[in-house]
């Protein structure tokens, strides 16, 4: 992250990064936030790998206290997380859901190091449907809206899991052309049709869409990487991606 040049970096309505080990995907990762302006404020969305949380709607938020992480405390933006609890039915302040969950914290080192005084919104999601999605996005461009300071919004997601490079490869590229067009419902659509193991789908799709939302017009895809590249092992990878919306 630190290696790309400083007049590189701009601000953006939102980024997708991945969430893998860092010797896995904290290349990628690196590479998305180095090239970001990090506001004060930034919602982290991220998929619910645990199942756990009690939220009804499958939307947990993680509105008071902070996260305490190895290179800093990064308080919770409990102004805005209050504004989307009270915008959007699908949240619920739901603690539970982020104990085990590692898709928001793994992002935290990088957005503190880009913003030492970093606040956010923690936000796990359970569901899989467009509806939802689209009820989300929408409360998300609406708080940023009429947020007195800028807001970044960010996608926690890997990309396809466990196939081949190759396999991979063809399946990121249907997904990341819908990234690139800001097409949250078509994203869900192709990784469903095309059975592209994307864990963070939904979070990335109601990013883009409220990306587009609030005016950005096309996602650049910064970076692209996978584990083989990394273990050796191309049979059986995990593949990485990053999106910066503008």
């Amino acid at each position: 992250m630190l290696a790309v040049p400083a007049a590189e970096s701009r601000a953006a309505v939102a980024a997708m990064v991945p969430h893998a080990g860092y010797v896995y995907s904290g290349r990628t990762a690196g590479e998305v936030f180095a090239r970001l302006e990090v506001p004060r404020r930034c919602v982290v969305v991220a998929p619910n790998h645990t199942g756990d949380g009690e939220a009804a709607e499958g939307g947990s938020v993680f509105a008071v206290g902070s996260f305490v992480t190895p290179v800093g405390e990064v308080p919770v933006d409990e102004t805005t997380a209050a504004a989307l609890l009270a915008a959007c039915d699908v949240l619920e302040d739901d603690p539970a859901a982020h104990a085990r969950e590692h898709a928001v914290e793994v992002e935290l080192p990088f957005l503190l190091a880009r913003q030492p005084q970093l606040a956010v919104v923690p936000i796990v999601l359970g569901w899989s449907d467009w509806p939802r999605t689209r009820r989300l996005a929408e409360a998300l461009a609406a708080v940023v809206r009429a947020a007195a300071d800028p807001v970044l919004l960010v996608a926690s997601s890997d990309m396809n899991h466990y196939e081949s490079a190759e396999v991979a490869e063809r399946k990121d590229r249907l997904a990341l052309e819908a990234a690139e067009g800001l097409d949250g419902e078509a994203l869900l659509d192709v990784t469903r049709r095309h059975r592209v193991s994307m864990c963070g789908r939904v979070p990335a799709a109601a990013v883009l869409h409220a990306a587009r939302l609030l005016g950005a017009t096309r996602g650049e895809v910064v970076h692209r990487s996978h584990s083989g590249q990394v273990t050796g092992d191309d049979d059986s990878v995990v593949s990485y991606a990053g999106v910066i919306a503008r």
